[in-house]
């Protein structure tokens, strides 16, 4: 029996459906990895968030309960056009100013499954340039 085109795109548009969650649930399970380890230190945490417009970062208690500080492409003061590494750069330098506002010095950088390249990596050695330690 001869498959039709509309029964081929379906299939084609489910397999992609499939391997998007695939994706994002692999990036969750690593996450939760990360975190197990993050939560025994009790120094905050640096924790990041990229969607496909904007970077957030925020800091955040060791027991998880409070966020110190937080920035983000979208704010009103710094709001950027395009979600680039020039935009990730801006956003460490910012957190790592006010987390020294704050009296935060020492932090542990939690990645959330993200492989640490590309924006992840220019925030956190953005961060780092700026005054922050981990």
């Amino acid at each position: 029996m001869q498959m039709s085109r509309l029964n081929v795109r379906k299939l084609k548009k489910l397999r992609e459906l499939v391997l998007d969650m695939n994706k994002k649930y692999m990036r969750i399970k690593r996450s939760t990895k990360i975190r197990s380890n993050i939560t025994k230190q009790s120094k905050p945490r640096l924790s990041i968030f990229k969607s496909n417009k904007n970077i957030y970062a925020q800091l955040i208690e060791s027991n998880g309960s409070k966020v110190i500080v937080s920035a983000s492409s979208n704010e009103k003061d710094n709001k950027l056009d395009n979600n680039n590494i020039e935009s990730a750069k801006l956003i460490g330098k910012t957190i790592a100013s006010r987390a020294l506002d704050a009296g935060i010095k020492e932090v542990v950088f939690d990645r959330s499954g993200y492989i640490y390249h590309g924006k992840v990596k220019a925030l956190a050695e953005s961060a780092r340039e700026n005054g922050l330690v981990f």
